[in-house]
């Protein structure tokens, strides 16, 4: 991405937190927060604890650091990493802006400049899903950064949020073919049963308020920008 794409897109801020919908059996809430629940299933991929739960969290949030870091650098503008990444496993535990952030969800707060994940839901991903999904996760709401970085912002919440994915795929495929991430036997498949888990129910009409898109909306957005980078998610 250039610099004069870069500048072009500078503009208002945008404001409010943005959440993925999500389709997972979430276990027991009253987990105590800032530790993920013991793992008492597996993912496809194989066992799951909580330590490896917690390095992977990490692992994708340092990557999407990376990988941004470098993006602005190209195009020579300073980057500013995201603030803080919180957990929680209460509705309201957490509030952007004075709004408390629901259960089972995942969001990145302007307000703040952090992104909150429910870490109930977060494990109960990695567990039906895989470790892989986790990177999708966090590059999903490091991607919302990122458009609030820009001053992007959208009339409605769907195109908001199909960029984000189409930016998530981006972060992804470029850095795997950069090799600064790889990619294991599965992880496309855990990527395309992620999001089709968080796609809208099809009742959502597309232009309602905080609509994300349906499951193929939201693969097709990502996989576009895991296939083309990010001149697939129109930045400029």
């Amino acid at each position: 991405m250039t610099r004069p794409v870069l500048m072009r897109v500078l503009a208002v801020m945008v404001a409010g937190a943005v959440a993925v919908a999500c389709g997972f059996d979430t276990g027991d809430p009253s987990a105590p927060a800032g530790r993920p629940p013991a793992a008492t299933g597996t993912a496809d991929d194989g066992s799951m604890t909580a330590d490896e739960f917690e390095r992977d969290i990490s692992d994708a949030t340092k990557s999407a650091e990376s990988y941004w870091t470098s993006v602005f650098d190209q195009s020579g503008e300073r980057f500013r990493p995201v603030r803080r990444i919180l957990s929680y496993t209460r509705d309201g535990e957490v509030d952007c802006g004075g709004e408390p952030v629901p259960r089972n969800n995942a969001v990145y707060c302007p307000d703040g400049d952090f992104i909150a994940y429910d870490v109930n839901f977060a494990v109960a991903a990695f567990q039906q899903v895989g470790d892989a999904f986790l990177y999708y996760l966090l590059g999903h709401e490091y991607a919302h950064a990122i458009q609030a970085r820009l001053g992007i912002s959208h009339r409605l919440t769907i195109d908001h949020e199909l960029q984000a994915d189409c930016m998530a795929g981006a972060y992804l495929g470029d850095s795997v073919r950069g090799q600064s991430l790889s990619i294991e036997d599965g992880d496309l498949d855990e990527f395309q049963k992620g999001l089709l888990a968080v796609g809208d129910d099809p009742s959502v009409p597309w232009f309602a308020p905080g609509a994300h898109g349906t499951a193929e909306q939201r693969t097709e957005s990502f996989f576009l920008g895991y296939e083309r980078s990010l001149s697939a998610c129109d930045l400029n």
